[in-house]
């Protein structure tokens, strides 16, 4: 097998615009790509780069209308994370792995032409726990700042380079069991985070699973971001009237469901 990394966090909103408004302000970044073709699954959406890494907010377009990610919203009651997001060199190899370990795939998408293009592969979340899982392959993606289709042509010239995704974790009805999952999917050796947490490393970042802290389920709670200037980022959270906080000398920011986590 090849590279592995993490390459997006996906957020899911009700409304789009005001999250949008709070992540512009506090990232420090314009949004870099909206892509339409979400627009089959009734949402819209807003990615922002962060590095070689991105993060998106995705919404249902009309909140009447049902879709899977509306359904997601009622049933981890309200906004919060939605998709781990990775991208390899291998993903033919890799279809067949999933395939031989019956891990269901309810996407297998190509976009692009043949000289930009992306392709992804979503698996079935009853089949691995903790999330929505999706490996992806892009052209000319051999370091991060290379090709990513998904996020427009010129993604690199909003990138901001002072902050980068570096984790993200799961709270799960087990986490052992959902690790060791992930762990045989992905063809990853776990570590032991004591206190019933267990971590996966990828080639740029680590997924954690940690117990159910609250009682919305399963789902992604905290995004890890590595950044530049911390003062900065809880100053402009706090002018968003967002909740921020330190807990073992660490700095987080509350946002879109989710919990940002700063060093």
């Amino acid at each position: 097998m090849g590279y592995l990394r993490l390459r997006q966090i996906c957020l899911v909103a009700r409304d789009l615009a005001p999250v949008e408004a709070q992540l512009t302000a506090i990232l420090e970044t314009e949004v870099c790509h909206r892509d339409p073709g979400v627009g089959k699954y009734g949402l819209h959406n807003a990615l922002w780069a962060l590095g070689g890494t991105f993060l998106e907010v995705v919404a249902p377009k009309d909140p009447d209308t049902d879709t899977a990610a509306g359904r997601y919203l009622s049933r981890r009651k309200g906004n919060g994370g939605y998709m781990y997001i990775l991208d390899c060199d291998d993903l033919d190899a890799r279809r067949e792995h999933f395939k031989a370990m019956n891990v269901r795939i309810v996407q297998d998408l190509h976009s692009g032409d043949d000289s930009i293009w992306s392709e992804a592969i979503h698996l079935h979340p009853r089949d691995t726990g903790g999330c929505l899982l999706s490996i992806d392959r892009h052209s000319g993606a051999e370091n991060t700042m290379g090709g990513y289709h998904w996020a427009g042509p010129a993604w690199q010239e909003r990138a901001n380079p002072d902050i980068v995704i570096t984790a993200a974790t799961m709270q799960c009805d087990d986490p052992q069991a959902t690790a060791e999952r992930w762990g045989l999917i992905l063809r990853r050796p776990l570590l032991d985070a004591g206190e019933n947490v267990r971590v996966m490393n990828l080639d740029n970042a680590r997924a954690f699973f940690m117990p159910l802290a609250d009682q919305r389920g399963e789902g992604l709670t905290e995004v890890h971001l590595r950044c530049a200037d911390i003062a900065g980022v809880i100053s402009r959270a706090e002018q968003q009237k967002l909740r921020t906080g330190e807990k073992d000398g660490q700095r987080h920011v509350d946002v879109c469901g989710v919990r940002l986590l700063l060093t």
